[in-house]
This record gives structure tokens, C-alpha cells and sequence, in this order.
């Protein structure tokens, strides 16, 4: 299989080292709080502006309609020039662009893409992380048609900022309980949210808890059908999950590069590099098998069970970087030098959770991909 750019592609791979080049933000972004905010809305209305948004997304939403394979040339390149990550709008959108109204198309899609407006995803709960289906948020009908929404959810990155949240909730407390949720379009100043950050043990304060208090939500901010929910769900996980979408594969082998010339620099243990060793098969396992994916994509196919296998690879693959990160670092990030990679490895510890668990992938990848009977 060859692997090489079309000449459109290199010429479309050029055009964008040579923009990231002149646009890259100097420095880490801010940890918390509005000038956090504020640095990833700048970044991505300047990836808008460039047209390096929603590559594959139709024109009449503000995408420019390539193939999937630019949505990956960007996810690469801009992995490779240290770059602060893509806003990870796209899989939100999916779930618009597959069970929306054409109205609601219409009105959210354009300011998702372009960064004017932004979102939230309100699926994980105190009682119910990995669980999805035990989610107990409730959405009530309203006499006017509509929905008052009761309950809690956590861990919702950006809330604090959000204009909208895409909420799961049960709507039918008496079906089956993948059966009784629904998708909701809730507006997030919508009288009765309440949104409280999570300080991290890193510092970070990316998530957040948020309470619905019989929040109003139009009965036209349903997305798709009653009882609908978990189809979208899993819809726009697949597309969270899967490296190619989200340019994981090319930010570790940059990470790798780095730690490989901190170890031409020092006296470096035979475990170390050993580590080492093993977090580049990772790296290069985890590169290949993003190549496959997109070469299925690129068929035709859709994001499905097979995108756990992908959050499987980059799980481990982080985890190996930055623990090896530590290791070679010594004692400096731990006595407040090196703060960035102390930072990393912090974080890196919860990609086994974010997105579903590891648990929850190995399951899903021996029921449906294996065909194995149910665990009991």
C-alpha cells in the first residue's frame, strides 16, 4: 500500500507547514480561567481564517469538502510543528452532521466550525463515567412542548466557557435504559446551569461539573429522534477516540524525538532505555495502525467499534512517553524544574479514563470486534 501524498496533497501539506510556520502561538497555553479561554478561541478563529477548519465538513456549513485524508494531513502536521491541538470540534459536529435537522444544521454548525460559538459535551456523570447507559440525568416534557432538564454531569471539558452543550438524558425512564436517552441541544446561560471548574492535580481547570435545575430546552433542540441518544453517542465517541482524527499519532513522535536526543545527552540506564525502546515500537505500532484506519475511512467506511482499538494504542503509547519523560529527567520535574513535563505525565495518567476507560475499550473490542460472549 503506498502511503505517499498525491501531488494535491503534497502541494495542500506544503501550503500548511508553510502557515503553521507563521502562526504557531508562542508558549504553553494558560492552565485555567479566562486567558485560557481566550488562547484557544484565538487559535481556533486563526485556523479558521487560514481554512484549515472542518476540511471534510460540506461547503454550505463552512467546510471546504475534501477527503478525509486532509483532515489527517492537518491532524500530522500540526502534531509535527508542536502546535497546540486542533479544537476538537469535529466529532461534535458529527453527531449534527448525521442525526441534525436541517435547521439545525443551519444554525450551529457554522459557528462551531468558525470558533464564534463554543461547545460542550455533557455525557459523563458522578454515577455513571464509563457507564453511559446508567446515565439518570432527566429531560421532563414541558407544557409548551419542550424539556426541563434535572441532573448533574462532570468532567465536561470547557464548560466554563461553552455557549452550547450537546446533553445526554433519559426521556423515557420506563424503556430499556439504552432505549430511554435522548440528545439534547441545551443552551448553556439557560436559566438554571450551574457550572463549577475542577482544579486538576496539575493544575489544569479543563473540566468542570455542571447542575441542570430544570433547565428549559426547546422542544426544536432535540437532535435526531426520541430515544435516539444512545445512537448518537456512539456516533460521536467513535470519532473522539480514533488518533487520526485528533493528531495524537504525530504529537507522541514528537515527543519521542525529543526524549531520544535528552538521552544522546546523558548516562541513561539500561531500564531507561528500555523504556525508551518500548515507547517507540508503541509509537510506530500506534503510526501504522492510524494509517490503516484512515485507509478505511478513505473506502468509505465510518468510525465504529474498531476506533477502541485506536484509543487502546494512544492510551499506552502517552502513558510510556511520559513516564519515560520522568525517568530521564530524574528529580528535576519533581523539584519544580522541568515543569512541563511533570505537567504531561500528570495528564497522561487520566488518558486511560478520558473517553470511555480502558476497561470499558477492552470490552467493547472483544464483544464486537472479537464476537466474545458478554462478561457475567
Amino acid at each position: 500500500m503506498n502511503f505517499g501524498d498525491t501531488p494535491e496533497e503534497a502541494t495542500f501539506r506544503q501550503e500548511l507547514r508553510k502557515w503553521l510556520a507563521a502562526n504557531v502561538p508562542e508558549g504553553p497555553a494558560p492552565l485555567g480561567g479566562p486567558a485560557r479561554a481566550q488562547f484557544w478561541a484565538k487559535w481556533h478563529r486563526a485556523l479558521f481564517r487560514g481554512g484549515w477548519m472542518g476540511l471534510s465538513w460540506p461547503v454550505e456549513y463552512g467546510g471546504r469538502g475534501l477527503s478525509p485524508i486532509y483532515e489527517a494531513i492537518l491532524a500530522d502536521e500540526v502534531g509535527a510543528a508542536g502546535a497546540p491541538p486542533v479544537p476538537h470540534v469535529g466529532y461534535l459536529g458529527r453527531a449534527l452532521l448525521h442525526y441534525g435537522t436541517p435547521e439545525q444544521r443551519r444554525r450551529h454548525l457554522p459557528g462551531l466550525l468558525s470558533g464564534e460559538e463554543t461547545w460542550c459535551q455533557g455525557f459523563s456523570e458522578p454515577g455513571a463515567g464509563s457507564d453511559l447507559a446508567a446515565l439518570s440525568t432527566r429531560a421532563e416534557r414541558a407544557e409548551d412542548g419542550g424539556y426541563r432538564v434535572h441532573g448533574q454531569k462532570v468532567w465536561t471539558s470547557d464548560a466554563a466557557w461553552a455557549d452550547w452543550c450537546l446533553l445526554l438524558a433519559r426521556t423515557d425512564p420506563q424503556a430499556p435504559r439504552h432505549r430511554g436517552i435522548s440528545a439534547l441541544v441545551v443552551d448553556m446561560r439557560a436559566p438554571g446551569v450551574t457550572v463549577r471548574p475542577i482544579r486538576q492535580i496539575n493544575g489544569d481547570e479543563e473540566f468542570n461539573e455542571v447542575f441542570f435545575d430544570g433547565t428549559p430546552v426547546p422542544a426544536d433542540r432535540l437532535v435526531g429522534e426520541p430515544g435516539q441518544g444512545w445512537e448518537i453517542a456512539m456516533t460521536t465517541v467513535s470519532y473522539e477516540r480514533g488518533p487520526a482524527d485528533i493528531g495524537f499519532s504525530s504529537r507522541y513522535a514528537r515527543t519521542l524525538r525529543r526524549l531520544e536526543e535528552v538521552a544522546r545527552q546523558r548516562q541513561v540506564p539500561p531500564a531507561t532505555r528500555r523504556e525508551l525502546a518500548r515507547a517507540y515500537v508503541h509509537t510506530e505500532v500506534l503510526r501504522l495502525h492510524v494509517l490503516r484506519s484512515l485507509s478505511a475511512r478513505m473506502a468509505g467506511g465510518t468510525p465504529g467499534p474498531q476506533s477502541s482499538v485506536d484509543k487502546l494504542l494512544s492510551t499506552r503509547t502517552e502513558q510510556l512517553l511520559h513516564h519515560a519523560a520522568m525517568d530521564l529527567h530524574g528529580s528535576g520535574p519533581l523539584l519544580g524544574d522541568d515543569g512541563e513535563v511533570l505537567f504531561d505525565y500528570l495528564y497522561s495518567r487520566g488518558s486511560s479514563i478520558a473517553g470511555g476507560t480502558s476497561q470499558i475499550q477492552h470490552s467493547i473490542v472483544a464483544e464486537r470486534l472479537l464476537g466474545l460472549p458478554r462478561a457475567r
